[in-house]
């Protein structure tokens, strides 16, 4: 048996794809801030002929990288969160439960 056939019949059948696409989506989505910050500061040196206008798009293309990995932090974290309360994920230790 391969791992692909130990799967859990409970879980999606797709949720490993899924979870790729997301990471995937958010590494295309930093590159392509910061790529759209760097044509900005290009054009803007171009048309005003001032060299820090350049490091300034690149700031902002970084900036806006930062800021979609902090989005994706921040929704990953109330996802776990809405998972911290399920009764299926918590543990509870043997020794420390009391006989009813």
């Amino acid at each position: 048996m391969g791992v692909a056939e130990e799967k859990k019949p409970h879980e999606p059948k797709y949720k490993e794809a899924v979870m790729g696409f997301s990471q995937l989506a958010l590494g295309f989505s930093v590159v392509i801030a910061i790529a759209i910050g760097v044509g900005v500061g290009l054009l803007l040196r171009k048309w005003f002929g001032y060299e820090w206008l350049l490091w300034l798009g690149v700031f902002w293309g970084v900036s806006a990288g930062g800021l979609n990995i902090y989005k994706a932090y921040k929704q990953q974290f109330r996802e776990m969160e809405k998972l911290k309360d399920d009764p299926k994920y918590s543990y509870k230790n043997p020794k420390d439960s009391t006989p009813s």
